[in-house]
C-alpha cells in the first residue's frame, strides 16, 4: 500500500486492531519510539517535528472520494502554538515523526472522572436490581469509600486518556448528599495537578436525582464555583416531575451563567417530551443556544424517520448538542442523521472500570471506530466526517477536502497515528489486549 495514500476507511476499520498512537502531549512528546536520541528540547512547549504526515485533500476517481491523498512536512512548535509549517526537511536534527499522520488530539466529552475504581483493586460490575434508583442506593453505600482515593484515580484515569490521544474531557462529578462537594473538590484537586497537560470542563451533576434526594442546596452551591455546565439526570423516571426539574435546572444555568448537559436514558414518551421541553426553553432563553448539550438521549434511537426528521432540524436551530457513548446491542443511536441537520455530535467513553461498566478503555477514536461499523454503509466521505466525534469538531478537511487543520497559530494539541495497514504496525499489537480493550497501543 502506497503510505502516501491513506484510506479513511481502512484507517478507522483498523483503529479497533490497535494501530500504533502517540500522544504529543509534552510530559510525553519524547516518546521512544519517534525520538532523535541526539536532540534535545530546549522546554517542552518548543521543539520541531519532521517527516510528520498530513492530508492535503480527497483522491478521486469519477467524482467519487476513494482516499486522503497526503505529505511529509516538518513543523515548528513555539510556546505551544504551531509556529512553521513546511515541506518535510528529513535532514533536519529534530524529532522524528516517522512518518505518522498528524491529527488535532482528542476530546473525551462525556466522562467520570471523579468516582472510577480504575487503578484500584479489580472489581466486576455488581449491579442488585432496581434499575437507576437500585444504583443510586449503591452508590449510597460505597462512595464514602470511593472518595477515600478518588484524586489518585483520576489522575490515573486522566493518564490513560492521555495515552489514548485525549488532551481534554468534560467530566460529570456528582453533587448530592453523600458526597456532597467532596467529588467535586477531589477531582479539582487531580485536575490541578495534570494542568500543565491536561485541560477539562466541569459538570455538576445530581447523580442522585435532584428532588429524589435533597440535592438541590449541594447543586445551588456548587454552581457557584468553577465548573462549567449544570447536569441534570432523568427528570421523568428519577424525580418524577419532568418540568420541576428541567426548569430548576434551566434557572440554575441562567443565574449562574453556565451551560447545561444533562443525562437523559428515558426511551420512551417522556424522553421525547425532555427533549421537546428543553428546545423549547432554550429558544426561550437564547442566551443557551450553543452552551446546552444533552448526553445519550436514547429515544432518539427509537425515533421513526419522520420523527427523527423533525427533532434533528430543531435540535440544530436551538443549537443543542448531542453526546453519545455509541452504545451497541439493539439500540443504534442516529448519529448520522443527526450530524447531516448540523447537530453537533460528540462523544466519550462514560465510565472506565467502575461501578456503572468495567469495559470502557479510555479511547474516543475507538468511539469513532465503533460509530464507522455501525453505519458501514456510509461513503469514504462520510466516514471521514466522523473523526470529528474523536476529536469533538477539528479536523484536517473541510467538506470540499481543502485542508484546514493545522494552521499556523492553531494551538498544538496534536496526536499522531500510524494509519498504515502494514504488517508491521499490527504485529506490535498484543493480540490478547488488542481483543480485551479493542483499544489502541500507544508508544
Amino acid at each position: 500500500m502506497n503510505k502516501e495514500i491513506v484510506s479513511r476507511k481502512i484507517f478507522l476499520k483498523n483503529i479497533v486492531m490497535g494501530l500504533t498512537a502517540a500522544s504529543f502531549l509534552p510530559e510525553i512528546l519524547l516518546a521512544k519510539e519517534i525520538t532523535n536520541e541526539n536532540y534535545t528540547m530546549a522546554n517542552n512547549n518548543s521543539y520541531t517535528l519532521k517527516n510528520v504526515l498530513l492530508e492535503t485533500g480527497f483522491k478521486y476517481d469519477n467524482q467519487h472520494i476513494t482516499s486522503t491523498e497526503t505529505a511529509l512536512y516538518t513543523i515548528d512548535i513555539a510556546d505551544g502554538k504551531i509556529a512553521n509549517i513546511y515541506r518535510n526537511q528529513p535532514e533536519k536534527d529534530c524529532i522524528d515523526a516517522k512518518g505518522l499522520l498528524m491529527l488535532p488530539s482528542f476530546r473525551d466529552m462525556h466522562i467520570h472522572l471523579d468516582k472510577t475504581i480504575y487503578a484500584d483493586k479489580w472489581q466486576a460490575v455488581n449491579r442488585k436490581g432496581g434499575g437507576i434508583k437500585g444504583m443510586i442506593a449503591l452508590e449510597q453505600q460505597i462512595i464514602p469509600e470511593l472518595l477515600k482515593n478518588s484524586t489518585y484515580k483520576a489522575e490515573k484515569l486522566i493518564e490513560l486518556l492521555q495515552a489514548n490521544g485525549s488532551s481534554f474531557a468534560r467530566s460529570h462529578v456528582n453533587i448530592e448528599p453523600t458526597s456532597k462537594l467532596d467529588s467535586l473538590k477531589h477531582l479539582e484537586r487531580a485536575l490541578e495537578h495534570k494542568k500543565d497537560s491536561f485541560d477539562a470542563e466541569l459538570v455538576i451533576f445530581p447523580q442522585h436525582g435532584l428532588y429524589y434526594t435533597d440535592s438541590l442546596p449541594y447543586m445551588k452551591e456548587a454552581a457557584k464555583m468553577n465548573i462549567d455546565f449544570i447536569g441534570g439526570l432523568d427528570p421523568t423516571s428519577v424525580d418524577g416531575a419532568l418540568e420541576k426539574t428541567m426548569d430548576t435546572t434551566i434557572q440554575l444555568a441562567l443565574d449562574n451563567n453556565k451551560g447545561i448537559d444533562i443525562h437523559l436514558h428515558e426511551t420512551g414518551e417522556s424522553g421525547l417530551k425532555t427533549i421537546e421541553y428543553l428546545i423549547a426553553k432554550v429558544n426561550e432563553n437564547p442566551t443557551l443556544k450553543g452552551k446546552t448539550f444533552v448526553s445519550h438521549s436514547f429515544v432518539l434511537g427509537k425515533l421513526d424517520n419522520y420523527q427523527l426528521e423533525n427533532i434533528a432540524i430543531q435540535l440544530a436551530n436551538a443549537q443543542i448538542g448531542i453526546i453519545s457513548t455509541v452504545p451497541i446491542g439493539k439500540l443504534i443511536m442516529p448519529i448520522p442523521t443527526l450530524m447531516n441537520h448540523g447537530v453537533h455530535v460528540m462523544t466519550g467513553n462514560d465510565s472506565i472500570v467502575d461501578h456503572w461498566n468495567t469495559m470502557g478503555t479510555g479511547s474516543v477514536l475507538q468511539k469513532a471506530n465503533l460509530a464507522a461499523q455501525l453505519y458501514n454503509q456510509v461513503s469514504e466521505f462520510e466516514l471521514s466526517r466522523l473523526l470529528k466525534l474523536a476529536t469533538a469538531g477539528p479536523i484536517p478537511l473541510d467538506d470540499l477536502g481543502n485542508q484546514q487543520w493545522p494552521k499556523i497559530g492553531d494551538k498544538a494539541d496534536i496526536v499522531l497515528i500510524d494509519a498504515s495497514c502494514s504488517a508491521e504496525a499490527v504485529s506490535r499489537i498484543s493480540p490478547i489486549r488488542s481483543l480485551i480493550h479493542q483499544g489502541n497501543i500507544i508508544y
